[in-house]
């Protein structure tokens, strides 16, 4: 029985992933459920600053990278503070100077509220696959982990 039971284990792990498909929708749905929970309160995501920009940034560049609904979401989520920091009569910041604006401002303030953090998180997310450059190298990151929770 032991046997039996072994090999059954064993045909069931070895044929797919462990959590079934999962897909980069699927892990921003996660992103966001845990991101909006911690926000919350939930006692089992305490989210600080540092946390809940980290969150917003992998929920941004996840959403992005999923498109659809998702994608248009945190685009417009992204609209308003990177408006407020190119359309402020500094001259040309470029894509590049917004997104290290936007993690200056996500990750350097002492917030009270952590919804702060999360927004510019999820606004720097956005940015960052658009600015190219080093920024670009974090998204890459993003998605090969995403890429491989995926395949697990």
């Amino acid at each position: 029985m032991n046997i039996t039971l072994l090999a059954a284990t064993d045909v069931a792990l070895g044929r797919g992933p462990i959590l079934g498909s999962v897909g980069i929708s699927g892990l921003t749905l996660s992103a966001g459920l845990l991101l909006l929970l911690g926000l919350r309160g939930s006692d089992r995501v305490k989210l600080d600053r540092d946390k809940a920009g980290g969150f917003g940034i992998a929920f941004g560049t996840l959403a992005v990278a999923a498109g659809t609904l998702w994608g248009d979401v945190v685009k417009g989520i992204s609209e308003v503070p990177t408006s407020l920091i190119q359309g402020s009569g500094v001259g040309d910041v470029g894509l590049g100077g917004t997104a290290l604006a936007l993690t200056i401002l996500t990750f350097v303030p002492r917030w009270k509220r952590m919804i702060w953090p999360a927004l510019l998180g999820i606004s720097a997310g956005v940015i960052y696959g658009q600015a190219g450059g080093i920024w670009g190298i974090g998204v890459s990151l993003v998605l090969k982990a995403a890429g491989m929770l995926g395949a697990l």
